[in-house]
């Protein structure tokens, strides 16, 4: 049931009370007072609950005017709205009680209709600015939240066309995982604390808001301030002065306002780029927005641009590498990598192009185009005859999130006649740690349609461990660094022969990957582990070149 809004009617007149009470009982819970004192004792045990006040001026005990000033001193209920009636319609009867904080001012005798229209027009007026108070500053921190920062600062920009303004923003370095160490709490106390020191650095210069998570923007004018490591240093250490995280590492990016046609949105993402161009570098506190990051972002619009066209015109190519089983010395599978080559500027990076479209949501669409390659080359592969091996496909993390992926990849895989364990899915390490409960949710429905999911890039995060018992996965692919790290040490066992072990002793297969060498394929072999794919065997191909492999396989 819909509560009803509270109106508290003060009236020492009794047919007048009744009266106003008769009107607005149909809309409204109306509660009375007869003089200005007990509607104070009203006030204190309902506040803001109620939504109006009708007050009468002229009572005994406690007159209007008076109730007015105790209430506008109380900051528990000094914005509820305040309607004086009074049997005088003079004007300065109007302008005394507007003076003295009412919203607004009727006479006597009352006309229902007037008083139901101005009772629920100044409702809806307070209610909507209740809520547009609460969108303008994050409740966290106090800060302008991320919409009305974005609206005052390109108004800001707009209206100071001679003010030369800078756009400063924070990134802290895995803050994720400071919540998983210190907890969710503490890393709330952060952001307050964060919040803090830009309120009092930015001061009357400009305005701060709090955009996601970690990241903090200030827009500020520009008074010749030489920006160095030193001065971000010194904001970095007074931060850490007020929490307990004395390892806490922050990035500042600095994006100097000069191009005005750009929206503020569009300006935090460069200063948060060029933050994020000195994640990891030791003792490097801020950088600016600078030529090289502008290039950069427009080599991004141009790749931006024509993707669509590129896909519709099979610009992209899936090749495959070639996997192998190293106790039996033969091929055991295939990997599908994404290669794309442009008609005009030739055969693109997936470096450069795949970070790219996992952030503007293309990587879905590409995704699926691999998926639909893939079971198209393992249809033709049966019709012909050529040994029954797996295809391993990536699913990006806007994959895995999607509610229909196991329809999609059903439908795929049916269309092209294809078993599920045919395609092998791929999810990287990362993906894993960040939502791990929805992942081992959505893995475990489209294990149990068939599918199998291989690990890829593990070694490269730093909480597989202790996941690896919780996911439901088939193949644990071992990352090529963690591979040429651990293979160049002495032949004592390290970590990589307990981590296969550890695999083995779960049921899990183990790839490994980026294999280069003769010695590095000795060295896998001798602590057991089960695949191999690298340059030593064979580089990524088109799909033609792979099938002189299945031939050979074949024979």
């Amino acid at each position: 049931m819909l509560l009803q809004r509270k109106i508290l009617v003060v009236e020492d007149n009794m047919i007048n009370r009744e009266m106003l009470c008769d009107m607005l009982s149909s809309a409204y819970e109306v509660l009375d007072a007869e003089n200005g004192q007990e509607a104070l004792d009203v006030l204190k045990k309902y506040g803001e609950e109620i939504s109006l006040i009708l007050l009468d001026i002229v009572m005994p005990v406690m007159d209007g005017y008076t109730f007015l000033s105790h209430m506008r001193s109380d900051p528990s209920y000094s914005a509820i709205p305040v309607i004086v009636t009074t049997q005088s319609d003079s004007e300065a009867d109007e302008v005394a009680a507007l003076s003295h904080g009412a919203t607004d001012f009727v006479s006597k005798p009352y006309k229902p209709q007037i008083i139901l229209h101005r009772v629920a027009s100044i409702i809806h007026l307070r209610e909507t600015a209740a809520v547009m108070q609460r969108v303008q500053y994050d409740r966290l921190t106090g800060l302008y939240s991320k919409e009305f920062f974005y609206h005052s600062a390109n108004d800001m920009i707009r209206k100071n066309p001679d003010q030369e303004y800078d756009i400063i923003c924070s990134d802290i370095e895995n803050f994720k995982l400071i919540n998983d160490i210190y907890g969710i709490p503490s890393g709330d106390m952060l952001l307050c604390k964060v919040a803090d020191v830009y309120k009092e650095v930015v001061g009357e210069r400009g305005i701060c808001g709090h955009l996601n998570a970690d990241q903090f923007v200030c827009l500020v004018e520009r008074r010749g301030q030489e920006y160095s490591d030193g001065y971000f240093a010194e904001i970095n250490e007074k931060i850490r002065g007020l929490t307990d995280m004395k390892n806490l590492v922050m990035k500042w990016g600095v994006y100097q306002v000069k191009d005005r046609s750009l929206l503020v949105e569009q300006m935090f993402d460069r200063a948060l780029m060029a933050a994020r161009s000195i994640w990891g570098q030791y003792g490097k506190h801020f950088m600016f927005f600078d030529d090289e990051m502008h290039n950069k972002l427009v080599r991004e619009q141009a790749i931006t641009d024509v993707m669509e066209t590129a896909l519709e015109e099979d610009q992209f190519e899936v090749y495959l590498q070639p996997q192998y089983n190293i106790k039996k010395n033969c091929l055991s599978g295939a990997e599908a990598l994404i290669r794309w080559n442009h008609p005009e500027w030739g055969f693109q990076s997936p470096g450069v192009f795949i970070p790219l479209f996992e952030k503007n949501g293309f990587i879905t669409k590409l995704d699926q185009f691999v998926w639909r390659r893939a079971c198209a080359v393992l249809q033709e592969w049966q019709e012909r005859g050529y040994p029954d091996i797996p295809i391993s496909v990536n699913v990006s993390r806007a994959d895995i999130y999607n509610v229909n992926l196991p329809d999609i990849l059903m439908d795929t895989i049916g269309r092209y006649k294809i078993p599920p364990q045919r395609l092998h899915l791929e999810l990287t390490e990362s993906a894993y740690t960040e939502n791990p409960s929805q992942i081992i949710e959505n893995v475990g429905r489209l294990r149990e349609l068939g599918f199998l999911f291989e690990m890829d890039d593990f070694g490269s995060g730093y909480s597989s461990l202790n996941m690896l018992n919780n996911l439901p996965i088939d193949v644990l692919k071992l990352d090529m660094e963690f591979i040429h790290n651990e293979t160049a040490k002495s032949v004592t066992p390290g970590i990589l022969y307990f981590v296969i072990q550890m695999a083995h002793s779960m049921n899990l297969h183990t790839v490994a990957e980026g294999v280069e060498t003769k010695e590095q394929l000795e060295r896998l072999s001798a602590i057991d582990c089960d695949y191999v794919q690298g340059y030593y065997f064979a580089k990524p191909m088109p799909r033609g070149e792979f099938e002189n492999f299945l031939k050979d396989v074949k024979k």
